[in-house]
């Protein structure tokens, strides 16, 4: 079981959290331009990325906030948690 400190409630158990997918995908400015591949690219394509991996969460059973963690996929460590801002910030990933 993991243990995720939320920026706002502090440490928790995972049991109060729900995952919410790869974190820093925008929207499309202009969704009626895409066609139906772009937008199903939108919608369904994702990073499968092994290691380093940024993802969003919400403290459903808390302060119901969205959040950012960084988390090693291979090891499921949490590197890091933050406040979502406007743009993802950069993690470097070892190929």
């Amino acid at each position: 079981m993991l243990l995720i400190k939320c920026p706002w409630c502090g440490v928790r158990d995972e049991t109060e959290f729900s995952y919410g997918g790869e974190a820093g995908i925008e929207r499309p400015l202009k969704p009626e331009d895409l066609n139906d591949q772009e937008w199903a690219d939108y919608l369904f394509m994702r990073k499968n990325t092994r290691g380093l991996f940024l993802e969003q969460w919400n403290h459903s059973l808390g302060c119901r906030q969205w959040f950012i963690v960084e988390r090693n996929t291979v090891t499921y460590e949490i590197i890091a948690t933050s406040k979502i801002k406007n743009e993802a910030p950069d993690i470097q990933v070892d190929a």
